[in-house]
């Protein structure tokens, strides 16, 4: 699929700011003032959940601006069914079953579980490639390349499959299927793993199986105490600092 930028802006701090279409997906890339042709820059991957990028924008902006500080650029697509893409009725069914057992108090199964997160992952993780075609191809962006953050799960199908992400940065849950908690096995890139250890939506036990799970020799697990909104200000520079370890 063919990149299409739509708009571009010159943030105060010399960051340059690119609004795309990569076909009918919208995405968002931004550039450090010293990335050019001749000396292209690594590029970190911003997942985030399917809240829809403008919600995202103002969180998404200041992790790439804070990458960007450290000679790197950051990109990110809007998910299907989020944002201005067409809504995905399977989807939103599953999220509202989620919704109504977890306010009932009662676990969530597997089955509500694979509903939500698998079809977003089938369907996600080619975009995200394509994604990485594309803004490879453009001057001044470079490998190798990292992935930050998002639907864990996401994370952890693009860490197995896709060849060119060095490293990455994970915010951890525990909706996560039991398929992509075997594929948590054959991960083996080096990992930055995110826990809030008080976090009111995921099973703090199911979140530390799943780092064990994890197949990389170089893992880190950082836990914060705190709920999920509790992250604290120098988490985001510790997960770059991974990256600026790593990618360069």
């Amino acid at each position: 699929m063919a990149l299409h930028v739509t708009s571009e802006q010159r943030l105060d701090d010399g960051v340059l700011e690119r609004r795309f279409d990569l076909g009918e997906i919208p995405g968002i890339l931004w550039t450090p003032a010293s990335a050019s042709a001749s000396a292209p820059v690594p590029l970190i991957l911003l997942g985030h959940p399917p809240l829809g990028l403008s919600r995202m924008y103002p969180r998404l902006a200041g992790r790439a601006r804070q990458a960007a500080a450290h000679g790197f650029a950051a990109a990110t697509i809007e998910l299907p069914g989020s944002g201005d893409r067409p809504r995905w009725p399977a989807i939103e069914q599953a999220r509202a079953d989620l919704r109504r057992t977890m306010q009932a108090g009662e676990p969530v199964g597997d089955e509500t579980v694979d509903a939500l997160i698998l079809p977003l992952v089938e369907r996600s993780v080619p975009e995200w490639r394509s994604a990485l075609d594309a803004l490879l191809a453009l001057p001044g962006i470079g490998g190798p390349v990292g992935y930050s953050g998002g639907v864990i799960s996401l994370g952890i199908r693009l860490a197995v499959t896709e060849p060119r992400i060095a490293a990455a940065g994970l915010f951890a849950g525990s909706l996560v299927p039991r398929a992509v908690f075997e594929e948590a096995r054959q991960v083996t890139v080096p990992l930055h793993v995110l826990l809030q250890w008080d976090d009111e939506g995921n099973d703090r036990q199911a979140a530390l199986d799943l780092f064990d799970a994890f197949g990389s020799k170089d893992k880190s697990l950082h836990a914060h105490m705190g709920g999920h909104t509790g992250v604290p200000g120098s988490a985001g520079e510790d997960a770059v600092q991974f990256f600026a370890r790593h990618l360069k």
